[in-house]
């Protein structure tokens, strides 16, 4: 080693926080194939919600540590015994990637011992996420939210420089979504119609009449979705629109059997949600329903050619500035927002996909 030069860093130890959302801990599987390219034997420990480690459960190479965010401070106590017992003799991680900057993800952080603790960059943060870090990544604004999450490698001397998921859906979940409808050589348009926030919804009857529009193409016509009452009520005013028939599994799957059953389709219709991100990491291709939130920042990050982007004309008529002029990760999340998205432009970005298949 050169006189004077610091050794490479190597930790034995590093440890993930991030709790939510479902889309959100599919942009993170790029970063631990990262993490585990360039050092095969570190230890990661991963910090998550309940219903994100059912998606995620066994991750290769990752040991999880469950919070549930109803539990509150008791919660977080408890947690940091699991935390002791995956450290063992060790008292402190090398490193924490704290990638979640709300006020609860925060708080939990600080029952997290680490030597190094890697944040957001300023811009990105808010609710006192600087107390709770002593590094931070590059602020590079406008970039995609899973290029943020694969830049917490940098302050550790890394380089996030190819994405791959690795997604773990186990061979049951497979054959599941294979028993659900014979491959009769039909195309299949996905409907996943509905996102944790309702106002980035799309319209049932605008659902349907793209539906059948894919249906007189010759496509086959899937519905899925949770078990929710929104989510059962939407696809159920779908399929009333519909001049054709669709096949009805929302509430049928799991999510350790969602990935299989997305990886199905040749194209998935859905707002800014936890589905769009899984298909995409899946690699099928995404017809993804912006007005809300920004495609560029938190669309399908892979292909985003077969999107609808109201994005601007959102931002003009509900915030009065064009898009280019509001802070990065705005959400335009208003009544009626989701208007703006029309069944034509849904049937334009459809056919871009029939022309990619080679069907138009």
């Amino acid at each position: 080693m050169p006189a004077g030069q610091a050794p490479a860093f190597r930790p034995r130890s590093v440890c993930l926080l991030r709790l939510s959302a479902l889309g959100d801990v599919t942009h993170v599987l790029p970063l631990i194939a990262t993490l585990r390219r360039a050092w095969p034997d570190v230890a990661l420990s991963w910090v998550i919600g309940k219903g994100e480690h059912r998606l995620l459960e066994g991750l290769p190479g990752v040991d999880f540590i469950v919070y549930d965010k109803k539990s509150g401070w008791a919660g977080m106590r408890a947690m940091r015994g699991d935390l002791r017992a995956h450290l063992g003799d060790a008292r402190r991680f090398d490193a924490l990637l704290q990638m979640q900057v709300a006020a609860r993800a925060n708080l939990l952080s600080g029952f997290v011992p680490a030597r190094r603790r890697v944040g957001y960059d300023r811009a990105r943060s808010k609710d006192l996420h600087g107390l709770f870090v002593n590094e931070r990544i590059p602020d590079r604004p406008g970039i995609h939210v899973l290029d943020a999450i694969g830049s917490f490698c940098e302050p550790l001397g890394l380089r996030q420089d190819a994405v791959t998921w690795d997604m773990p859906v186990p061979d049951d979940a497979h054959a599941w979504a294979r028993a659900q409808w014979d491959d009769d050589g039909r195309p299949v348009l996905m409907i996943s119609p509905c996102s944790s926030h309702v106002r980035r919804n799309w319209y049932p009857d605008r659902h349907a009449s793209l539906a059948d529009h894919a249906a007189d193409a010759g496509w086959r016509v899937v519905l899925c979705g949770g078990r929710s009452e929104l989510e059962r009520s939407t696809a159920d005013a779908i399929l009333a629109a519909m001049r054709h028939e669709a096949l009805d599994l929302v509430g049928k799957d799991t999510l350790k059997q969602l990935p299989a059953l997305l990886a199905r389709a040749q194209l998935l219709v859905t707002p800014d949600s936890g589905p769009m991100h899984i298909a995409n990491a899946m690699g099928t291709k995404v017809l993804g329903l912006h007005a809300a939130s920004n495609p560029v920042r938190s669309g399908p990050y892979s292909d985003r050619r077969f999107c609808v982007d109201r994005y601007d004309d959102a931002a003009r008529r509900f915030l009065g500035k064009p898009a280019d002029a509001l802070k990065w990760g705005t959400k335009i999340e208003f009544d009626d927002v989701m208007a703006l998205v029309t069944v034509d432009d849904a049937i334009a970005a459809f056919e871009r996909r029939r022309a990619d298949l080679g069907q138009a």
